[in-house]
């Protein structure tokens, strides 16, 4: 049988200590205390079918939260009338940690965490909904590297969420399978919404602005699972320009500023319906590994680097490609367009397997592109010294990918 847990002792502390006339500070701060300790034990002591309701306020942690129960339901009184703060937080890598199937977590934000926001790992049947992830001071390399970080995990919901401000990617799906990203908004992130080495994902109806790239479809080396059949659709990907913050060494510290969409070593992916303007380098980049920085990938002898059945169709697509990113760049759209010119809505790294066989036919990497302005060819390989304009290479379809189905009980 499901229990509700209420907070009437907890909420009833931090009430007699508002209501107090001329309360004192230190009154309040051990409410903040009384209610911080009681949540983490209700956490460490949950059971199956528990439903653990937090009550609107400012609410604030000196330490991480964790849960290590299946089954459990954690509920705010609204996105933003709950909020659990960890700013001064001095013990723990995380604001909350879950490692429990059949998880909610709803109508609440998490606020100013030392490390990730919200990090739920290797975990089944998850939702995150109505949770907004953010740190207050602004984009800074010292925030939490991920907002809403699902790693490891099958059958994900995520939706209605906001992600404000972290150093690596705001709503962040890794190595997971069966994942629907939708309704949401990311913005001030280095990555604004990313999706890496996961399997049947839907990303959709979602606002990412103000990012340095806006949406990341990235395949890494090294890790357990190489990701595809992706869909990309219906998006709003708007002015994603700011500045990269992301720590030197990691992958998105690579990604230009100014970047809308990128697609980077990752196979059978489709882009369609979406809205992608006014981004700085260019709308929309399909690259490899090569690109990244993470060159070496010997680590992962079966790794494939390079992008493959990438379809780009029915897309609305404007400005944008006015200010690339990053010297080569910079001398590339000057070489090849001028100084007044724009890089075209599709920019290619150029890297392809040139062994690649499909049923016993030498073929290319399918990059099928289809209402776009114009595609360029950096020629990475060749150290962009023969960039190409021709867009003969890209005219083509492949077949659509199915919607995913995530798959609960």
């Amino acid at each position: 049988m499901q229990r509700s847990i209420s907070w009437v002792i907890a909420t009833g502390v931090a009430l007699l200590a508002g209501c107090q006339q001329q309360a004192s500070a230190p009154a309040v701060a051990a409410a903040d205390a009384a209610f911080a300790a009681t949540l983490q034990e209700r956490l460490l002591d949950a059971k199956p079918g528990d439903v653990i309701e937090i009550p609107a306020g400012r609410h604030q942690f000196e330490r991480s939260l964790s849960l290590r129960a299946d089954g459990v339901t954690l509920r705010g009184a609204g996105m933003d009338q709950t909020v659990l703060s960890f700013k001064g937080q001095k013990a723990g890598a995380e604001g909350l940690l879950v490692n429990g199937d059949n998880f909610t977590i709803e109508n609440l934000t998490i606020e100013d965490s030392k490390g990730d926001g919200l990090k739920i790992s290797e975990s089944e049947n998850i939702t995150i909904r109505g949770v907004k992830v953010q740190w207050t001071g602004g984009p800074s390399t010292k925030n939490g590297a991920y907002g809403i970080y699902p790693v490891l995990t099958k059958n994900v919901l995520i939706e209605n969420t906001i992600s404000i401000g972290a150093s690596d990617a705001g709503i962040y799906v890794g190595q997971s399978d069966g994942v629907i990203v939708r309704n949401s908004r990311a913005e001030q992130n280095v990555a604004g919404i990313e999706v890496e080495n996961t399997r049947n994902a839907d990303v959709y109806d979602n606002v990412a602005t103000g990012n340095t790239g806006g949406i990341l479809v990235f395949n890494m080396p090294g890790l357990s699972q190489q990701g595809g059949n992706i869909r990309v659709f219906n998006n709003k990907v708007i002015a994603n320009n700011h500045e990269n913050f992301g720590a030197k060494g990691t992958p998105v510290a690579s990604v230009p500023a100014g970047s809308g969409i990128v697609i980077n070593s990752n196979d059978d992916i489709e882009v369609f319906d979406n809205e992608v303007r006014d981004n700085a380098t260019t709308n929309i980049i399909v690259s490899s590994v090569y690109s990244t920085g993470y060159k070496d990938s010997s680590a992962s002898p079966n790794f494939d680097p390079y992008p493959e059945r990438i379809y780009i169709h029915n897309n609305t697509l404007s400005g944008g490609g006015d200010s690339p990113d990053g010297l080569d760049l910079k001398a590339l759209k000057l070489a090849m367009y001028g100084l007044t010119g724009n890089f075209p809505d599709v920019l290619w790294d150029g890297y392809y397997n040139k062994e690649r066989v499909v049923d016993g036919v030498k073929v290319g990497p399918q990059i099928c592109l289809r209402n776009v302005s114009g595609v360029i060819n950096a020629d990475g390989p060749g150290g962009y010294k023969n960039p190409s304009k021709d867009a003969k290479p890209f005219e083509c379809d492949l077949p659509r990918l199915p919607a995913i189905d995530l798959k609960r009980g």
